[in-house]
């Protein structure tokens, strides 16, 4: 099956008798496509035309897993919907606002004039959403704060957000570096890679399999790639890889918001946000409380909750947080509508 033919029965549920929610493909004013990677190209959605898509294609070297099919549900539309605007919204387009001392690598600057090798990050449209939510939560506009949004679900990165503008972020080149995933493996001495490729006689795709696929909690302790399995299996005293890789990642988190917090020079508020950020009751209990000694206190009685839009801090926590469900489809809608209406 090919995207079109894919499309096609998805299209059939949306106007089905019975269950279907139009009446007619007509009733579609317009299509919101996410992209992951819009290199240096994009920093703000656009909308779709011939020149968009080639640019979305030459970014495809930095996401050969997405962009080329994020194209290929581009072209599947313009044939079911000929004639409908569609826009492009890029997971990196948040993180343009980025000061070049955060995103280039210390490597021979060759490579990132030859080939983009810089850090670009993931998630925007998430960190955006929830950082806005936030100051809504906080009761100051958010050009007055310093946020660090926490992203946490089987991919994961974390967002320093002055002004709300992303000045920093977790994830890399690709969606790999940053702190431990349930599958990926996060920043690593670089020695490391080299070593097994070496080791093991891998190339460069098999290692980015390894790394991607079957490294991080997984990696570490064997169970199957479900987070919820990971964290129930280290409460277990029969089960001290678990212990480990969850002390790795709450750890990890910790460390970054730290980092963070220097970025910003100050920090007012931690976001949680995620299937894990959201959901995950005693990890966000253990993030917090490495970060105790700088004001972070939360009230165990408001973090029993479980995709909740709530404040969790303590009363006399001098770093607000928060529990705040994120919805990158409604920014995806959000800045179609914009788009196609302001034409």
């Amino acid at each position: 099956m090919n995207h079109t033919e894919a499309l096609k029965i998805v299209l059939e549920q949306l106007v089905h008798s019975d269950y279907g929610v139009i009446k007619n493909l007509t009733e579609i004013d317009a299509v919101g496509h996410r992209i992951v990677h819009g290199g240096e190209i994009f920093s703000e959605s656009a909308g779709i035309n011939e020149d968009v898509i080639s640019k979305i294609e030459k970014c495809a070297a930095l996401a050969p897993l997405h962009n080329p099919a994020a194209v290929l549900g581009i072209r599947a539309c313009q044939e079911a919907m000929p004639g409908v605007p569609m826009a492009a919204v890029f997971d990196t387009a948040f993180h343009q606002t980025m000061p070049k001392e955060n995103y280039i690598y210390p490597i021979p600057f060759e490579f990132y004039e030859k080939y983009g090798i810089r850090k670009y990050g993931a998630h925007g449209t998430s960190h955006q959403f929830v950082s806005k939510l936030c100051a809504e939560m906080y009761g100051k506009p958010v050009e007055d704060l310093k946020i660090v949004t926490c992203h946490l679900g089987q991919g994961a990165s974390i967002c320093a957000i002055d002004g709300g503008k992303s000045i920093d972020t977790s994830m890399g080149l690709s969606p790999l570096g940053g702190i431990p995933m349930v599958t990926r493996s996060g920043d690593l001495d670089p020695s490391v890679v080299t070593e097994i490729m070496e080791r093991e006689n891998l190339t460069a795709k098999e290692t980015n399999a390894l790394l991607n696929k079957k490294s991080g909690l997984y990696g570490i302790t064997g169970l199957n790639p479900d987070f919820r399995e990971i964290e129930l299996a280290s409460y277990e005293a029969d089960q001290p890889k678990a212990q480990v890789a969850i002390e790795i990642f709450t750890k990890s988190i910790a460390q970054f918001i730290a980092k963070y917090a220097v970025s910003l020079k100050g920090l007012d508020a931690i976001v949680f946000t995620g299937g894990i950020g959201e959901n995950q009751i005693n990890i966000r209990k253990k993030i917090c409380a490495n970060l105790e000694w700088m004001g972070v206190k939360i009230d165990l009685d408001k973090n029993n909750v479980r995709s909740e839009q709530v404040e969790i801090s303590s009363k006399d926590a001098s770093i607000r947080t928060f529990i705040i469900p994120t919805n990158e489809e409604l920014v995806i809608a959000r800045d179609t509508k914009r788009i196609v209406t302001s034409k």
